[in-house]
């Protein structure tokens, strides 16, 4: 069985500033297109709670990553 983690990132344009990973609440999907429709609207959430001038000011943005990983059953 196969599961799909999203991994959200908060990323500026700032020269020397880095991506840094944002914990979120629900990061496990069935499948990419899960992944990706809610990698999408926590972008928009993310970005709808920052200010317009900060995200101007900072290049402010977000990205994020689909990632498969296979389930691992362990029986006891």
């Amino acid at each position: 069985m196969i599961k799909v983690f999203l991994f959200m990132y908060i990323c500026s344009t700032t020269p020397g500033n880095e991506c840094k990973l944002i914990d979120i609440e629900v990061n496990e999907f069935k499948d990419i297109y899960e992944c990706t429709l809610s990698g999408y609207q926590q972008s928009k959430n993310i970005i709808l709670e920052l200010s317009r001038e900060f995200v101007n000011e900072h290049g402010a943005h977000t990205k994020f990553l689909c990632q498969e990983q296979p389930t691992i059953w362990h029986c006891v």
